[in-house]
């Protein structure tokens, strides 16, 4: 099944979507149509995938001296992942027909949420860079739209704005970072790219293989400066850290809970946040050669985890506590490239992608369920709120139990892959893993004491039991799907789509530990108290602001940026044009005085001056010539 189908179909859908935007029933139709079928393409791909990697040939062509070959790939790995992509946005696209029924613009929701999956697709599937920087660039607008989708609202507008003015900003990097490794390679082809820097013997195979001579390939394929390459690859990470909302772009994330539920269901658990795990697994034999690049990320993922489950905890808004929560996640992710060995590589990250996926859906979707039976998503407003159904309940106990990384379901086996490999890098000193170990462990620790917190507030607090009114069965189904998902996804091992190390018993009870302590600790606040307002009250708001970002923001970026504005156009008016303004008044006030003269002269004084010129000239001419 050739991956450009899967990659094609939800676009066409959002063209289709488009079209018949103004009839729900229809837009709708084809939304949830496309990404079932999309989902079906996408299971019989994975189960026809087989190593090593397929291509399948894009049209080839050329710019100049650079080769566009514009493949895609196809391997089990990739498979696993456009599967739950898929079946992310299929689960948003059904939600979405109940909990936007009443939106005047659901058709242009329905599209966008289409358009987002297949660029999604396209960074999963590409073997071509510029393929990668067509759907990472589709990625950041596709969730403009969707962030501001409730546009008629000023904070909706400023949270799209500023997710895509933070995330063009650092995609600053990511282009430079693209263009380089290309430029190197004399191609986009990702295995060529990929020979290129790491093997030159191996670069000028893929090149022949491109179609390059042998003069081209030996040229395009000199032992590289690691220099060099360590730049371009900290460049490529700047704009990873970005777009996945990481130290130092990490506010914009909390601030995107101004779009609609679904919509923040699709970016953090399985779209955006997540892609760039997935490209920097891709150009991960370059990557893992340049300790500089991983020292780099390392820093920055070890300072994020911890920093976003801290937030989390202190959050007086669920909805936000999620935000963090993916924050500090897609940190985790990043760890399992970041630290892990060469010879592991990066299917540990890969494999917690699939299962972040999985349960922060699920825990979004059942937010905004309980949400809209408890009129808010404030922790105070949703205290019980899992009383409005019996799945919300299976729902929330489920999900928090994968998110705070409990053995077994599918969020601990894959935390313990990620630990496991962490490990494995921090014996090997040769990269930042032990400063990851650490900060993962106590990232685990304070998870489950947040995701306890989430639990507590939601199901065993009491109040009034809600209701969210009458509920399509279709939106009940989804549920309880994803919720058999959380908990047994973690099989999709035996597939062998991810080539992981075993997991260490050892570890595991240490782990267990971790989590317990967490737990306990989230427990002190007692069974009918928010633990965050008796173990953080001094923190709730200063973490309801994200310690200050939004306003380090202005003064270190916008301040500075606008003065320099205001210097700029005094400079432009007031210095360069001001040559221009004193060119026309002389000129002015020479054509006033010649008028004048011109007016008031009589013959007598024309031959006066005409003489007096001619003195002049002879005078001039005689010095000269002296």
């Amino acid at each position: 099944m050739t991956p450009w189908l899967v990659v094609g179909l939800p676009a066409l859908a959002a063209v289709l979507g488009v079209a018949v935007r103004r009839d729900d029933r229809l837009a709708g139709a084809v939304a949830v149509g496309a990404a079932a079928v999309t989902l079906l393409l996408a299971g019989i791909a994975w189960g026809l995938a087989g190593r090593p990697t397929t291509v399948s040939p894009g049209p080839r062509l050329r710019a100049g001296e650079l080769l566009v070959p514009l493949d895609l790939l196809s391997d089990p790995t990739r498979a696993a992942l456009a599967t739950v992509v898929v079946l992310v946005a299929l689960a948003v696209q059904v939600y979405s027909t109940w909990y936007l029924a009443t939106d005047d613009r659901y058709g242009q929701f329905a599209a966008t949420v289409s358009l987002f999956t297949s660029a999604m697709l396209l960074v999963v599937h590409s073997g071509d860079l510029l393929l990668t920087v067509v759907g990472w660039e589709v990625m950041g607008w596709c969730s403009y739209l969707l962030v501001g989708h409730w546009s008629r609202r000023p904070s909706a507008r400023r949270a799209a704005l500023k997710a895509f003015l933070v995330t063009r900003v650092a995609d600053i990097g990511f282009v430079l970072g693209v263009v380089g490794l290309a430029a190197g390679a004399g191609t986009t082809s990702l295995a060529a790219v990929l020979a290129a820097w790491d093997r030159p013997d191996a670069c000028v195979d893929a090149a022949l293989a491109d179609g390059s001579t042998v003069g081209a390939a030996l040229t395009a394929c000199e032992a590289p400066d690691a220099r060099v390459r360590a730049l371009l690859l900290v460049l490529l990470v700047i704009g990873v850290l970005g777009k996945s909302a990481q130290v130092p772009f990490q506010d914009w994330l909390a601030d995107a809970m101004e779009g609609p539920t679904p919509a923040s269901a699709l970016i953090h658990a399985a779209t955006m946040v997540a892609a760039g795990t997935v490209v920097l697994a891709s150009v991960y034999p370059v990557f893992a050669d340049s300790p500089t690049a991983r020292w780099f990320l390392g820093l920055a993922v070890s300072v994020t985890m911890l920093l976003g489950a801290l937030l989390a905890f202190a959050q007086s808004d669920l909805k936000r506590m999620l935000a963090w929560s993916t924050v500090s996640q897609v940190a985790v992710m990043l760890a399992g490239v970041a630290a892990a060995p060469a010879e592991a590589g990066p299917d540990a990250g890969l494999f917690h992608l699939w299962a972040h996926a999985l349960f922060k859906s699920l825990l979004f979707l059942a937010v905004g369920w309980a949400a809209l039976a408890a009129g808010g998503t404030l922790a105070v407003a949703l205290r019980g709120a899992a009383g409005a159904a019996p799945v919300l309940r299976v729902a929330f106990a489920a999900g928090f139990l994968s998110l705070a990384g409990v053995p077994l379901v599918v969020g601990g086996q894959s935390k313990e892959h990620v630990l496991a490999t962490v490990w494995d890098g921090a014996v090997a000193v040769d990269g930042p893993g032990l400063l990851v170990l650490v900060a993962l462990v106590l990232t685990s620790a304070v998870t489950a004491a947040y995701s306890t917190r989430g639990y507590l507030v939601l199901t065993v607090h009491t109040r009034q039991r809600p209701s969210a009114g009458r509920v399509p069965v279709a939106v009940t189904v989804v549920l309880w799907l994803l919720v058999g998902l959380s908990v047994l996804g973690g099989l999709v091992v035996v597939t062998g789509a991810f080539r992981l190390a075993p997991i260490s018993l050892l570890w595991l009870l240490l782990t267990t530990l971790v989590v317990g302590v967490g737990v306990a600790v989230a427990l002190r606040g007692g069974l009918d108290r928010d633990p965050a307002d008796v173990l953080a009250r001094r923190l709730v708001p200063v973490a309801d602001r994200g310690l200050g970002a939004d306003a380090l923001y202005r003064r270190l970026v916008a301040r500075p940026v606008l003065r320099l504005a205001r210097v700029v156009a005094f400079v432009d008016t007031e210095v360069v044009d001001a040559y221009v303004r004193g060119s026309a008044v002389a000129t002015r006030a020479t054509g006033w005085a010649g008028e004048r003269l011109h007016r008031g002269e009589r013959p007598s004084a024309g031959v006066g001056l005409v003489l007096g010129a001619v003195v002049v000239l002879g005078g001039l001419g005689v010095v000269l010539w002296s």
